[in-house]
């Protein structure tokens, strides 16, 4: 990896959209595109068998390591929903622009539908449950970004061309 290319972090609740339109993004721009789940899937295994096994606390220092290269490599970088929990993880988003991608819970309940993610699973509705979850996390998502994306009514294709456009922007 080429440390000298920038990085832009994709952050934001269950399915906004962070993977796909991280790779939009990483193919118009020519930077390279990093999935911080996938690399902890690579690395450790799948995440609901790593919270099974070792629990939310040990599943979030991996995320911060796999974050921090992330960030130290640059390219467009799509974090985990709930990776900016973390303030040490919050602190590496500081000076790297920072795009909060989010979406209503009507149209997340489609991306949702038959989802394995650990923390959706329970006696409550997956739904409801994802619209507490980004409840708790929406004011730490807007403490760290810089530019606010909606993917409720636009197609990924579109929003990926916004975030490209904002970048372009800030050059």
């Amino acid at each position: 990896m080429n440390s000298a290319e920038p990085a832009i972090v994709l952050i934001g609740p269950m399915g906004s959209g962070k993977t796909s339109i991280g790779r939009r993004v990483a193919k118009a721009t020519g930077l390279h595109f990093v999935d911080t789940d996938k690399v902890i899937v690579r690395e450790h295994g799948p995440i609901p068998a790593i919270f099974a096994e070792h629990g939310e606390t040990q599943f979030r220092t991996w995320e911060r390591e796999a974050v921090a290269e992330a960030i130290a490599g640059g390219g467009v970088i799509s974090l985990g929903g709930g990776a900016v929990i973390a303030p040490e993880t919050r602190a590496l988003l500081q000076g790297v622009p920072v795009v909060l991608l989010t979406v209503s819970p009507e149209a997340v309940a489609a991306r949702i539908a038959g989802d394995a993610r650990p923390l959706l699973q329970g006696e409550e509705d997956p739904v409801q449950r994802w619209t507490r979850i980004f409840a708790e996390r929406r004011a730490l998502y807007e403490e760290v970004a810089d530019v606010h994306f909606d993917t409720s009514r636009v197609p990924m294709s579109r929003v990926a061309e916004q975030v490209v456009e904002w970048m372009r922007g800030r050059a």
